[in-house]
């Protein structure tokens, strides 16, 4: 017998079919809020389901997280920033027994004063070394928002494994991804009534086994991202455009259309279009625009006003990263924030540490707005209370330089972790003396310790999970959470 509901927009009853489950209304978008227009062209309220996914699903019992993926392609060197050596003790003198050459004096342009590593004190008080080109970020260490993890290891030289690991938290199988994005899987958690739950700008994004609406949205530019959200002129009269919309309303209703999966997928997908064009949205990222606000970003960002490419640039992507999140129109956001880092060759000497340099700089700028931010209510707190960031690379550079004044690439591989829910200012974990080996970790202190685990991308989103109040292992990463990044 078919269930019923009532549209409170005309005050009557309408008929669910029998047959659609609380999961193929998920998986339509049609759960929640997700569409913004359902049958018959008016808002839909099922007020006698609970809103949750299947029995049995993973249930954030923290609803007020967003999460933020910061990408630096190509492999960094972490010598330059996250993972220094003291070149007094780490020189060519020395080299045939460390095998860690950090080569600060050969790098020739676009750096910083001195390119040495500098030692500043942690949130315990005790000393630490961060690289140069780590830049702004010192600060924003010294601060405690942001954590260091270092010594992980990868278990793989080959850039498309490596990249697709940290995106989903498991070895890929060959180079294909295994398993959905974990921001896939945290949209699927926290972001059903944003217009974008899952924003990816110039990122992978996989959905295996999630929700429709969890799956990212692709884009490349600011100006991509304003196209989708950007009413298109009507082809068809509103009398016409009303009546196709209500013919498709009602035909995704039927069960046989909910039991088609393409089917659903489109009426979904037809609905989000709908959502994400009638509020206005592009306007918020109309970053070029002659007003105060927008004038403000640009000049916090370096963002030019007439530049016709300015609005593909990383500074842009970065503002619009920051702007999706605390307007309200994402949940999850993942963006590339550097030029690429693959250097083999004399192009270390030139590239990697300005490329390195800048997308730190912008990375803090990124912190610096957030906080500024005010986060909605009487807490006094700000955005970045309430988003958690990551950032990272597929592995790092070899710790010696190559024949031809390059670095290859390396197994081992640091990260940095900041924001909302993380003990900051920090170091995690350590790579080793001899040739930056990864070494066994107490995923409670942080602190190296024989016999304990070698750390991974899986630890860290296990920890995401568990500030959650996610249980258990319930996207199969087979690992228990990474707990010393998180405030207690």
């Amino acid at each position: 017998m078919a269930a019923t509901d009532v549209d409170f927009a005309t005050n009557t009853t309408i008929e669910i079919p029998a047959g659609l489950s609380r999961r193929s209304l998920l998986r339509m978008g049609l759960w929640g809020g997700t569409a913004g227009t359902l049958a018959f062209g008016s808002p839909l309220l099922w007020g006698n389901l609970a809103h949750a996914l299947d029995n049995g699903a993973p249930i954030a019992k923290l609803k007020d997280r967003y999460f933020l993926f910061l990408y630096f392609p190509g492999a960094w060197d972490v010598l330059l920033s996250l993972d220094p050596r003291d070149p007094v003790a780490f020189n060519e003198g020395n080299v045939a027994k460390t095998s860690i050459l950090p080569a600060y004096d050969k790098l020739k342009s676009g750096t910083t004063a001195t390119n040495k590593p500098v030692w500043v004190n942690d949130v315990s008080g005790q000393p630490v070394l961060l690289g140069a080109q780590l830049g702004s970020m010192i600060e924003q260490f010294k601060k405690g928002r942001v954590a260091i993890v270092r010594g992980m290891s990868m278990d793989t030289v080959t850039h498309e494994v490596g990249r697709r690991r940290f995106i989903t938290a498991k070895p890929p199988s060959g180079l294909l991804a295994r398993g959905s994005s974990g921001a896939t899987w945290l949209a699927t958690l926290l972001g059903e009534k944003e217009i974008v739950p899952n924003l990816a700008m110039r990122f992978e994004s996989y959905n295996i086994d999630q929700p429709n609406f969890a799956s990212g949205l692709k884009v490349a530019t600011v100006a991509d991202l304003v196209r989708a959200l950007k009413t298109a002129p009507e082809a068809l009269s509103a009398k016409s455009a009303q009546l196709v919309d209500n013919f498709l309303s009602q035909q995704a209703m039927c069960p046989s259309a909910a039991a088609r999966g393409s089917w659903s997928t489109a009426e979904a997908s037809r609905l989000k279009s709908k959502q994400m064009t009638q509020g206005g949205l592009d306007k918020l990222f109309e970053f070029q625009a002659k007003t105060p606000d927008m004038e403000k970003l640009r000049g916090h960002y370096g963002i030019s006003a007439t530049d016709a490419n300015a609005l593909a640039t990383l500074p842009a992507q970065a503002a619009m990263a920051v702007t999706a999140l605390t307007s309200g129109v994402s949940r999850v956001v993942s963006a590339t924030v550097s030029d690429g880092l693959d250097t083999h060759f004399e192009d270390w000497t030139t590239v990697q540490a300005p490329r390195q340099l800048a997308a730190f700089e912008l990375v803090s700028k990124m912190l610096d707005d957030l906080a500024s931010r005010p986060y909605p209510g009487d807490k006094g707190e700000s955005w970045l209370d309430h988003v958690t960031i990551l950032g990272f690379s597929e592995f790092s550079r070899s710790p010696t330089l190559n024949n031809y004044s390059g670095r290859d690439h390396h197994i081992t591989n640091s990260c940095f972790v900041a924001g909302a829910g993380i003990k900051g200012g920090q170091i995690i974990g350590q790579s080793s003396d001899l040739a930056m080996s990864p070494q066994t970790v107490n995923l409670v202190t942080g602190k190296v310790q024989p016999g304990a685990e070698i750390l991974k991308p899986e630890h860290i989103y296990m920890a995401f999970l568990k500030q959650l109040g996610i249980a258990g292992d319930p996207y199969d990463l087979r690992v228990d959470p990474l707990t010393a990044l998180l405030k207690s």
